[in-house]
């Protein structure tokens, strides 16, 4: 990986934060009764989101899943767009129609959460065929978590991806539970990213997810060989959701001792302590950066509790494109 510039290092920084911050703030409002719908959480897993995505060039697209809140940050979303979708607002990006697992940004290369498990899969092939086609030189990043990988569309989507040589990465955040079921319970193999092999194409491990520039690095390598036509590649990275799977789920089937092991692998105090180690940034620009993200996300709040709530008539709307 080539050397990162200060300017980079500090953006993956602030975008971490924002992850965590909003999130944490989101899980309050939903408490409060001022969100809508199901919503699941990044916390934790900021490392394995920003890290994968960095790398990406202007025009390059993701797929998200439900779990999503993480990739749209990381993909540059306006956060108060965002706050307001989640609220149900019409000043939301999709006007508040989609909700927390139907984020989309479009114009930002965000085609879009998906709230059926593995279902983002066959729109990232689709556009990831158009890249080719068009000859764009544009890649597709797929992300979605262990559970949608004992789906068929997971299956179906990474043979067609393989036997047209698609310019897309399946990217999988491995947190060890498909909801409250172990992964190890369902899938014979050790590790997801062993599952390429049946379809003829690399399978790579990120072994540490919770560490941002092991990420990027591995990341940055994949995203350069996809580029290149070399086809599709299976990523796997290993994090944890410190939460519950949803906000419904209180994760009894976890015990407090795994997850507080796993909430001493911080991913943001891991990278803030590499900064400050190295000596590439001093505590008070990173005290400054979590104080501004905490800003903005307030800032944020205030612009969804402002915003109208959509009209009866605007279920309608958006329905056809010409």
């Amino acid at each position: 990986m080539a050397k990162l510039k200060k300017e980079e290092l500090l953006e993956m920084y602030r975008k971490m934060e924002d992850i965590r911050n909003f999130d944490n703030k989101v899980n309050q409002l939903v408490r409060r009764g001022e969100v809508p719908g199901m919503t699941h959480f990044s916390v934790g897993e900021e490392a394995a989101n920003v890290g994968a995505i960095a790398g990406l060039e202007k025009g390059d697209l993701i797929t998200s899943n439900h779990r999503g809140h993480g990739q749209s940050i990381a993909m540059g979303i306006d956060l108060n767009g965002m706050m307001a979708e989640i609220m149900g607002k019409a000043n939301g990006v999709c006007k508040g129609k989609g909700g927390s697992m139907h984020i989309a940004d479009v114009d930002a290369g965000n085609l879009g959460a998906n709230g059926i498990v593995g279902g983002g899969m066959g729109i990232a092939i689709g556009a990831a065929l158009t890249q080719k086609m068009k000859n764009t030189g544009k890649i597709v990043v797929c992300c979605f978590g262990d559970g949608a990988t004992n789906e068929g569309s997971f299956h179906e989507t990474l043979n067609m991806a393989a036997i047209w040589n698609l310019p897309v990465i399946f990217y999988c955040i491995n947190n060890g539970y498909g909801i409250s079921t172990p992964i190890s319970s369902v899938m014979r193999t050790k590790h997801v990213y062993e599952r390429a092999a049946a379809y003829g194409v690399p399978g790579v491990f990120i072994e540490d997810g919770n560490d941002l520039l092991a990420v990027r690095e591995t990341m940055d390598k994949v995203i350069k060989d996809v580029r290149a036509g070399k086809g599709p590649v299976l990523v796997e990275a290993i994090s944890y959701r410190w939460y519950g799977h949803s906000t419904s789920d209180p994760g009894k089937y976890r015990t407090k001792e795994e997850v507080d092991e796993w909430k001493k692998k911080d991913p943001i105090l891991k990278f803030r302590n590499y900064l400050l180690d190295k000596k590439l940034a001093k505590a008070e620009e990173l005290d400054a950066i979590e104080a501004a993200s905490h800003k903005a996300i307030d800032a944020a709040v205030e612009y969804g509790r402002k915003g109208p709530e959509p009209s009866p008539e605007s279920a309608f709307e958006d329905i056809f494109t010409e």
